[in-house]
C-alpha cells in the first residue's frame, strides 16, 4: 500500500509537466519542429531534463512499471529533438534559399500585392502630377543646388548621368546617383518591414513616399524624351531592388495584419507567430538588395545598350517571378 501511495504522489506531481512534454513532441511529430511556438522550444529542453530526472528516480525507488516504460518511451522521443542530428551551415543556407524563403514570399501575396500597390501607385501619382506641373518636383524634392537632375536640366545633362564611359567626366555623378539610390532603397527595405508592427501604417507611408520620389524623377527624364533611356538604366537593377522593397514592405505588412487582426490571439502572440514568415522574407531582401547591388556596378560601368539593359532586367524579373511562385515539391528531408 505505502509503494502504491509513493507512486501515486510521484506520478501527481509530476504528470503535467510529462504531458506538456508530451504534447510538444505530439505536435513537431504530427506537423514538424516549425510547428513548435517559441516557448515550446523554449520549455522543450527543461522539460526533457525534468523527465529525464523522473525516470532515473521512478527506476531507483521502483516505481510501476508502467509509469517507468511511459517515462522511457518519452525521454526517448524528446532526445530526438534535443539532442538530433543538426544541419551544418551549407545545408541551412541551401534550405532557406530552395524551400524557406519562396514559401514565405508565396504565403504573403496579398501583402505583396498591397505592398506594390503603395509603392507604385505613388509613382504614378508624382508622375503625371509632375508631367502637368513640374512645380510639384521642386515641393517634393526641395532645392537642391548641386543637383542636376531637375527639370532646368537640359537633355544632355541628364543623358550624361545615365551613359558615360569609364573615365567620363559624369561617371562620377553616375556613380554617386546610383550610390545614393542603393542606399535610399535599402533604408526604405529596412524600415518598411521593421515599422510593421505599427499596424503596417509607417510601412504604407514609407513604400508611397519612395514611389513618390521615384515617380517624380521618372517625369523629369520622360519631360525630356528620356523615359526609354532613364527605365532601361534604371531596370537593369531596380527590378530586383524595387522588389526587394516591396517583399520588405510585405513582411511588414504581414506584422502589421497580425498586429491588428489577431483573432482569438491576444496581439503579442499573433505578431510573434506571424514574425518567423515576416523575418524570413526580409532576410532573403538583403539577398536581393545585395545582388542588385552588384548588378547595379555590372551594369553601370559596362552596359551602355538600351537593349542589352532592358533584356537583363526582363531575364531578372522572370528569373524573380519564377523563383518565388513556381510551385515546387519540398523536399523529403
Amino acid at each position: 500500500m505505502s509503494d502504491m501511495l509513493k507512486s501515486y504522489r510521484f506520478r501527481e506531481e509530476r504528470e503535467s509537466d510529462w504531458r506538456k512534454l508530451d504534447l510538444i513532441l505530439t505536435r513537431a511529430e504530427n506537423s514538424g519542429v516549425k510547428a513548435l511556438s517559441d516557448e515550446d522550444m523554449m520549455a522543450l529542453p527543461h522539460l526533457y531534463r525534468q523527465a529525464v530526472s523522473s525516470l532515473s528516480v521512478a527506476r531507483s525507488i521502483s516505481l510501476d512499471q508502467n509509469v517507468i516504460t511511459y517515462l522511457e518511451g518519452l525521454c526517448t522521443r524528446a532526445y530526438f529533438y534535443v539532442y538530433g542530428a543538426r544541419t551544418s551551415m551549407g545545408e541551412r543556407i541551401a534550405q532557406f534559399i530552395r524551400t524557406d524563403w519562396p514559401e514565405a514570399v508565396r504565403g504573403a501575396v496579398l501583402s505583396t500585392i498591397l505592398a506594390a500597390l503603395f509603392l507604385f501607385g505613388g509613382a504614378a501619382l508624382a508622375f503625371f502630377l509632375c508631367l502637368q506641373d513640374m512645380d510639384w518636383y521642386w515641393t517634393i524634392h526641395g532645392q537642391n543646388f548641386g543637383e542636376i537632375r531637375t527639370p532646368d536640366a537640359t537633355v544632355e545633362q541628364l543623358r550624361s548621368t545615365i551613359y558615360t564611359e569609364p573615365g567620363d567626366i559624369g561617371q562620377d555623378r553616375l556613380t554617386a546617383f546610383a550610390s545614393f539610390l542603393f542606399n535610399n532603397n535599402a533604408q526604405i527595405a529596412l524600415f518598411a518591414f521593421a515599422l510593421g508592427f505599427a499596424f503596417g501604417i509607417p510601412t504604407a507611408w514609407l513604400l508611397a513616399w519612395n514611389g513618390i520620389n521615384l515617380g517624380s524623377m521618372y517625369a523629369v527624364f520622360w519631360a525630356k524624351g528620356l523615359g526609354y533611356e532613364f527605365t532601361g538604366w534604371l531596370m537593369i537593377h531596380g527590378v530586383t531592388e524595387l522588389f526587394a522593397i516591396v517583399l520588405a514592405g510585405a513582411g511588414g505588412f504581414v506584422i502589421g495584419g497580425a498586429v491588428a487582426f489577431p483573432g482569438r490571439k491576444s496581439r503579442l502572440a499573433s505578431a510573434r507567430d506571424s514574425g518567423q514568415k515576416a523575418a524570413t522574407i526580409a532576410m532573403g531582401c538583403v539577398i536581393m538588395l545585395i545582388i542588385a547591388a552588384v548588378l547595379e556596378g555590372f551594369g553601370r560601368q559596362l552596359i551602355n545598350s538600351d537593349t542589352a539593359r532592358y533584356s537583363i532586367a526582363g531575364t531578372t524579373l522572370v528569373f524573380w517571378l519564377l523563383y518565388f511562385y513556381l510551385p515546387r515539391r519540398r523536399s523529403g528531408a
